[in-house]
């Protein structure tokens, strides 16, 4: 009878413990999974530096704590994996499908163009803020893409701490080595100047996917809208982890300087020369290709005003 007894007893504290087990592993399941829409901020700027959970993630994420606007920061979306991670050169909205960023976006000011931290002792390095399978150094060797900086290393020269993260594969794409070395290269350095020149500029580039296709869908009461998806079989990736490679990048810049002004950037992920004025778009057509609401911080009257033309003799 006693043997009984404790026989019972065994049994039901292993459903007790199994039972906990699941409940942990849902909680943190639930936790890090982009599609049941719980998004995370993994705030490293904070002095705790904790990874934030969702009640933190549906805050505005263009206003930092003490109240100031961030205009570089885009609008959330709605329609693909995010997870919003602060750094302390850059914000970036990663991509859990595509392994890679949805966007990188930062205020580079005239003083953040210059410094004395140098990239050479630097690594690249995988992000454990993000769940895995992520992106690794692994995935990158032998792939003929260079891994190619979102937020620039040249714009983190002003601090240690930046410059170590700019070197995080959450910053990084797959990116063609003569785009990487010449036209892009061009790009930054032009930016770094207008920074010094204006004062401050607002910046947001990021990968673009062919197969990040525009369909159009029905809403209640007949409205047409736009809904975009990804087909998953056209697309190219590198490594064992399957990091996209994007057809072409985009960059948009904001000067709110005197009177406010905007322009954007598209470059194909290719080795060919692109001339940097037939690389010029609007930021309103960059949005319409990625299907992100830029500098939304803006009063509406600004943002539609600049966001419509685009032109290099303006700056």
């Amino acid at each position: 009878m006693r043997r009984n007894i404790f026989v019972i007893l065994g049994v039901v504290a292993t459903m007790i413990i199994a039972a906990a087990g699941c409940r942990q592993d849902n909680k943190k399941q639930g936790f890090y999974d982009n599609s049941t829409a719980q998004k995370t901020i993994a705030d490293n700027a904070a002095a705790d530096n904790a990874v934030v959970g969702n009640a933190a993630a549906e805050r505005d994420v263009t206003r930092e704590k003490k109240g100031i606007v961030l205009y570089e920061i885009p609008a959330r979306l709605n329609d693909r994996p995010e997870q919003i991670i602060r750094r302390k050169g850059y914000t970036t909205s990663y991509n859990s499908m595509t392994k890679t960023a949805n966007w990188v976006a930062w205020h580079l000011t005239k003083s953040h163009t210059y410094g004395s931290v140098q990239r050479n002792n630097m690594v690249f390095t995988e992000d454990t803020d993000v769940r895995a399978p992520r992106a690794t150094d692994a995935d990158y060797y032998n792939s003929r893409y260079d891994r190619g900086h979102l937020c620039p290393a040249g714009d983190c020269k002003w601090d240690a701490q930046a410059m170590q993260e700019s070197f995080l594969f959450t910053n990084i794409c797959p990116q063609n080595h003569g785009l990487n070395k010449y036209e892009w290269n061009d790009l930054e350095i032009l930016c770094r100047d207008w920074a010094r020149e204006y004062g401050a500029i607002d910046i947001v580039c990021g990968p673009l996917f062919d197969s990040y296709s525009k369909q159009k869908g029905e809403q209640r009461g007949g409205q047409k809208a736009e809904q975009r998806s990804y087909q998953n079989g056209e697309q190219k990736t590198i490594g064992r982890n399957r990091v996209w490679v994007p057809e072409r990048l985009f960059k948009v810049v904001l000067c709110r300087q005197g009177s406010p002004k905007a322009i954007g950037f598209i470059y194909n992920n290719v080795g060919n020369k692109q001339p940097m004025r037939e690389a010029v778009h609007s930021v309103d057509e960059i949005e319409a290709l990625t299907g992100i609401d830029f500098f939304p911080a803006l009063d509406d009257r600004t943002e539609n005003r600049i966001e419509a033309k685009a032109s290099l003799a303006d700056w």
